[in-house]
């Protein structure tokens, strides 16, 4: 993506995620916005945002963020929700591994309390190795984490699976997490 798609990503993301009052946006319980009241928000408020970039932002987008309704007039975010939404998501039986990407930095914090989702309603947590790197890189040196979730699952742990593949839990304790090299 070019960095004006990445930018205007960023600013959507930042809307339909954690701070749609900043144009004066409202979402549904769901999460989801009109597209219009979006480009006439964000137009408003001196960000110029139109209906084909935001479909271009969904579809283009390698992590699949944004989700448009199918009849095309409305738009959420996948996951990532530091404010409250239902995504309607039902538990899922997770593989038997999954991986999270973090910094260096925060590694000590996260084997003494667990990965906790902090200011987010879910931690998550990638299919693959090479997703959960990316998501370190973002931070500073990155360190993957291997996470048992499959043996978290069997001890009563709720996972669940967002739209664009991204694994969801309230919290993954120090037992099931391993630093990998």
């Amino acid at each position: 993506m070019n960095d004006n798609i990445v930018k205007a990503s960023k600013y959507l993301s930042l809307l339909l995620r954690h701070k749609p009052e900043i144009i004066g946006l409202s979402l549904d319980l769901e999460g989801w916005a009109k597209i219009e009241d979006i480009v006439r928000l964000t137009n408003q408020n001196g960000t110029s945002l139109t209906k084909k970039l935001i479909e271009k932002i969904t579809a283009t987008s390698d992590k699949k963020r944004f989700i448009i309704s199918d009849d095309g007039t409305r738009i959420r975010a996948n996951q990532g929700h530091s404010i409250t939404v239902d995504l309607n998501l039902r538990p899922k039986n997770p593989p038997e591994i999954l991986f999270h990407g973090t910094a260096t930095r925060f590694l000590d914090s996260i084997l003494q309390q667990g990965l906790i989702k902090e200011n987010r309603q879910y931690v998550h947590l990638s299919p693959d190795r090479n997703t959960a790197l990316k998501v370190g890189q973002r931070h500073g040196k990155p360190v993957i984490l291997s996470i048992a979730a499959q043996e978290m699952h069997v001890s009563g742990f709720v996972f669940f699976l967002s739209a664009n593949g991204i694994w969801l839990t309230e919290h993954v304790p120090t037992k099931f997490l391993t630093a990998l090299p």
